[in-house]
């Protein structure tokens, strides 16, 4: 078991959402943090929550696009303590909306920043964990890279290409058995992250129960750089929706894209909204999102009908 207290634990995204809740359990554990955002007043709010436990709390405000400014962050977070042990990839952004109806740089800024930024931060990181020669990176992936969600494309495209560039890396790291790679597939989760998306529909969006406190990954990321794993998975939404899709991809397909197209029809109309894709917003500086309801239990048992309705299918069809 890898011990955190004094250690040096760096996380982007951290300003709101998953980042912000991992933050605090990394501080409550005992573990210095550094904390990556674009938002520095809501950096140093969260930063100043992480000291009342004891530890160093450093707010650096940065683009995960930017390799310079990711290199920059590591370099004042092993001033720390002369070492990097944990560094959490967690920043990201989406859009909702038909392919050609969100603008091209909308798209480039979603890959930019959830694929392309994760590759900047393993690159700052890595060189310090050799050297050590030990250290945990965890991914915050998304059940979305087993699953491809319409109207999210290029969200969907980033986590896809997202769990190949853990698989890889984790492959090319063989021969150095105290880094690890670990990856979390989060279901829906009740962030800020949808009241940051891009929303192109001109319709109201809310997540599709049910979600899960954002505590949970944070937990278990800690869990994880205490005791690396390759992969862990958080809610049975995710779990579900991987072995439905797995058995039977086009019914799973079709199931949401109309449960999709049947939502926006009867959503609320709202302004195109380009939310915090290509500048960030001070909206959304909490944990949570407010998105918890009491009626989640309802939608699990549906979600779970749908996925054993399409594995029998298709076992049923390959039976034939």
């Amino acid at each position: 078991m890898r011990r955190l207290r004094n250690s040096t634990v760096v996380i982007t995204g951290a300003s709101s959402g998953i980042g912000r809740a991992a933050a605090l359990a990394f501080a409550q554990a005992g573990a210095n943090v550094v904390l990556i955002a674009r938002r520095r007043d809501a950096l140093q709010e969260a930063a100043a929550e992480c000291r009342k436990s004891g530890v160093q709390a450093l707010a650096v405000p940065a683009d995960v696009g930017d390799a310079r400014e990711m290199e920059a962050a590591a370099k004042i977070a092993a001033g720390l303590t002369g070492r990097i042990d944990v560094w959490v990839n967690n920043a990201g952004v989406g859009t909702v909306g038909g392919f050609t109806d969100v603008p091209i740089e909308a798209h480039d800024r979603v890959i930019q920043t959830n694929l392309i930024g994760y590759m900047h931060g393993a690159y700052a990181a890595m060189p310090y964990f050799k050297r050590q020669p030990e250290g945990v990176l965890i991914n915050t992936v998304s059940f979305g890279a087993w699953v491809p969600a319409p109207l999210a494309v290029a969200y969907s495209a980033s986590k896809f290409g997202l769990r190949g560039f853990s698989g890889a890396l984790r492959a090319e790291l063989g021969t150095w058995p105290d880094i690890h790679i670990c990856d979390v597939f989060p279901s829906f989760m009740d962030t800020p992250g949808l009241q940051h998306a891009g929303n192109y529909t001109a319709r109201d969006l809310k997540p599709a129960p049910p979600v899960y406190a954002p505590e949970r990954v944070a937990n278990a990321m800690v869990r994880l750089a205490r005791h690396p794993r390759d992969a862990v998975t958080i809610g049975s939404v995710a779990t579900l929706a991987r072995l439905g899709y797995f058995l039977a991809p086009a019914f799973v397909r079709w199931a949401m894209r109309n449960f999709m197209e049947g939502y926006l029809r009867q959503a609320e109309e709202r302004p195109i909204d380009p939310g915090a894709v290509l500048e960030p917003k001070a909206e959304g500086r909490t944990a949570a999102g407010g998105w918890a309801s009491p009626t989640q239990r309802y939608a699990v048992t549906i979600v779970a009908a749908v996925a054993v309705f399409g594995a029998a299918l298709a076992l049923t069809r390959r039976a034939v």
